[in-house]
């Protein structure tokens, strides 16, 4: 079976006449004249009004909204959505200082929480920014390793996060 290519025309028999809009592995999508978008499979049955030649890569709308999502989270200051482990949520961080005459603080484990993303989030710009920057290859070294140290001082904190893969990593041991 030859693919329709994006552009094609068709008359389905539940539809009406329609035109190809995208095409994924299983699926066409197809824009109708009185429906509206519908997707529909591939072998199904329909008559070709104009066949447009597939010449185009078909990739489905996940795969490019996964793309555009890595490129995003590589090249901006767009943050993902972190979430902090269940355990802690609601509660809250207290601050007792050894001198008695001073008053200790309480703060939001939440909003604690989010400041120490937003600090990873800005060690990972600053890292894109030293990637992308004039500075010779060993300043480019040099900085890059700070910044691994920097990450490494803030594992303390992994306790924090839900999902293991969202935590600080340091310098790892050879």
């Amino acid at each position: 079976m030859k693919l329709l290519g994006i552009g094609s025309r068709i008359n389905h028999t539940a539809h009406g006449k329609g035109v190809v809009t995208n095409v994924t592995s299983k699926h066409y999508w197809v824009t109708f004249i009185d429906k509206g978008l519908e997707t529909i499979e591939l072998d199904e049955d329909f008559e070709v009004i104009d066949a447009a030649e597939d010449d185009v890569d078909t990739v489905s709308f996940y795969e490019v909204e996964q793309s555009l999502k890595s490129i995003l989270k590589k090249w901006s200051d767009v943050s993902e959505v972190i979430s902090i482990a269940d355990k802690w949520k609601g509660g809250k961080l207290i601050l007792e200082p050894g001198d008695t005459n001073l008053q200790g603080k309480e703060l939001p484990i939440d909003t604690f929480f989010h400041k120490i993303t937003m600090v990873r989030d800005r060690l990972r710009v600053m890292e894109q920014k030293i990637n992308s920057s004039n500075l010779d290859e060993q300043e480019k070294i040099d900085l890059q390793q700070y910044i691994t140290r920097s990450y490494g001082s803030l594992t303390s904190f992994n306790v924090l996060f839900k999902l293991k893969s969202q935590q600080f990593v340091g310098q790892r041991s050879k």
